[in-house]
Parts: C-alpha cells; structure tokens; sequence
C-alpha cells in the first residue's frame, strides 16, 4: 500500500511540474491569457514575471520592453528577430507594455503582420514607479529598454539598438 501511494504521489508531481514548467525552465504564471486568431498572448502582473528577469541557467537572456505605439520600439524589433534567428541559443523575449484592452485590437494583429517569432508577453502593472526601479534603478521608464542577462550578470540599457550594436553588447556573455 506504502509503495502504491509513493508511485500515485510521484505521478501527480510529474505532472503537476509538467503542466507548470516550460523549455525556458521557470514556472510560468499569467494572469491571463488572450487569444485571437489562432495567436496567444500571455499577460502577467510584475510579481509574476519577475522569474524571467532571474533565470540561473547558463543562457543569455534578451528582455526588450517596447509598445507596438512606440516608434523606436517598432523600428528596433526586427535586429531582436534576427539575434533570435542567428543565435537560437539566446533567449529573446520582448515584453510588450501595450495597453492590456488592447491586446486583440492591437498587439495580436501587430505580431502577425510582423511575423515576429521571438516571444511576446504583455506585462500589466499600471503602477510604474513600482516595478520600474525594480528592473534597473537608473531607469527613467522610456522606452525601448533592454536587459540583457546571464545567470548573475546583467547589464541595462535604455537605447535603442541595431544589430550591430545587438551583437556587440551580447558579446561580453559569449566570451
């Protein structure tokens, strides 16, 4: 009976981990995920992103903060695409802060005519002044700004980038 209830236990942690955790190797907890068009949206509060700021796996991380509203943004997202297409090792995720209603009206249809391939979530915490010193101190909250990050080391930049520039300042994880 001991062994029956250890292997039914060991079964339901398997799959609650296996429902919980992703390729990316951090519990993934939206708030909310929208859909439309046969395209999903994942939005989080801060709290719950947070994870994908502090991933200790050996890779290097690109998070871009951008807004399909916002022009530099929109004009930088095609040298993220290529880092993810040149680099499938880096990990580029491009955190939308696009109003939350307009996720369907918007952002969705905005991904699929950029065909963008690189991750999108929506991050949704209004309150600015809290979490945005929490991603970097020196940040004014203009957008774009990028955090690129490997396991404890991390470097902020409130720019706008080229591939050029993209490559040179991931460079100093590669080496």
């Amino acid at each position: 009976m001991k062994r029956l209830y250890s292997t039914f236990l060991l079964i339901a942690l398997m799959s609650c981990a296996a429902e919980q955790s992703t390729d990316k190797d951090i519990v993934r907890n939206p708030k909310e995920v929208v859909s439309e068009n046969g395209l999903e949206v994942e939005v989080y509060d801060f709290e719950n992103f947070k994870p994908f700021l502090n991933q200790q796996n050996d890779q290097i991380h690109v998070i871009n903060f951008w807004a399909t509203w916002c022009v530099p943004c929109v004009a930088e997202l095609p040298y993220f695409e290529q880092l993810g297409a040149e680099y499938p090792d880096i990990n580029v995720l491009l955190v939308s802060l696009d109003f939350p209603k307009k996720i369907k009206e918007s952002l969705i249809p905005f991904i699929q005519e950029n065909k963008l391939k690189s991750e999108v979530i929506l991050l949704d915490e209004p309150d600015g002044n809290k979490w945005i010193p929490q991603i970097d101190s020196t940040w004014s909250g203009a957008i774009p700004a990028t955090i690129i990050y490997k396991n404890s080391i991390s470097v902020f930049y409130e720019q706008s980038f080229n591939f050029a520039e993209l490559e040179e300042a991931i460079s100093s994880f590669t080496n």
